[in-house]
């Protein structure tokens, strides 16, 4: 690949749809260079940036003269550079069933979204910045949307009316995951491909932040998946490698810290499921 044709993936080391793609990547065996960005700093809203993403979010891929955002459209068009490890299944029904995934993608970061920010993320906000830096941080968010749950979110936490949906999400998730798992190893079928991709990096979030309770006694399946997953070389160099040891342990511990609230809403909402289905 010549250099005027080098793929270049604008990403944050954290950010759950850049790891996606990266994963995406290493399984492909595809040559990239980065531009990482500091989203903390809220380098994704810089002019310059917003030229690539209007929406001033991660990731964006430039091949050439083509700009390709959202990371499961990356996916796609990284795994039809070429025909070496496919990452689309072959199968008609398996490559049904992993479009679905990437369709539901949306809604699933949106629930992790939602999990990081009204935990962790909104206490390093809280602490880093007065309320006049957060008021300018959300106003500098593109989408209003998206500006608007930023803003509830901080103000509210775990509060937030955000969450009931996004655990519906979770559950509709984990239940549909589980579901596939015990039919088959992998999510679309016996072989990796592009819906394990597509969702391990969710999961992964979930799991570092110490949130696994809301799998791990109902749903066991995904923590095999899990564990299989991460034994593979993509998710070592696109996802543990871009956090360093001390950071995952205080990811961890900090979450943690909110996981017996977040179980008590989780386990409420589980509840109403039921009696509603009684």
């Amino acid at each position: 690949m010549s250099d005027d044709k080098m793929i270049t993936l604008y990403h944050g080391s954290t950010s759950v749809c850049s790891a996606k793609v990266r994963v995406g990547l290493a399984e492909k065996g595809l040559d990239w260079k980065g531009e990482l960005l500091d989203l903390m700093a809220g380098e994704q809203f810089d002019p310059g940036y917003l030229a690539l993403n209007p929406e001033g979010v991660v990731p964006t891929l430039v091949h050439g003269d083509l700009v390709v955002r959202e990371s499961s459209l990356i996916l796609e068009y990284i795994d039809d550079l070429s025909g070496q490890n496919r990452l689309m299944p072959a199968d008609p029904a398996a490559v049904v069933a992993t479009r679905h995934w990437l369709l539901k993608c949306l809604d699933i970061h949106a629930a992790i979204n939602t999990l990081t920010y009204a935990t962790i993320q909104r206490a390093n906000i809280l602490a880093a910045k007065t309320p006049e830096q957060i008021a300018a941080m959300v106003a500098r968010i593109p989408k209003p949307r998206a500006a608007a749950k930023r803003r509830d979110i901080l103000d509210n936490g775990l509060a937030s009316f955000h969450l009931e949906a996004d655990f519906y999400t979770l559950h509709k998730t984990f239940t549909d995951m589980s579901a596939s798992l015990n039919r088959t190893k992998w999510l679309a079928g016996e072989q990796h491909s592009m819906a394990d991709i597509a969702l391990i990096a969710y999961v992964d979030r979930l799991d570092r932040l110490g949130f696994n309770g809301l799998w791990s006694s109902r749903f066991p399946e995904m923590t095999d998946w899990l564990i299989a997953s991460r034994q593979r070389a993509s998710y070592l160099t696109a996802i543990d490698a871009f956090s360093t040891a001390d950071a995952a342990r205080k990811m961890r511990a900090d979450g943690s810290a909110y996981w017996p609230e977040l179980n008590r809403i989780w386990q409420a909402m589980l509840d109403g499921q039921t009696a509603g289905a009684a």
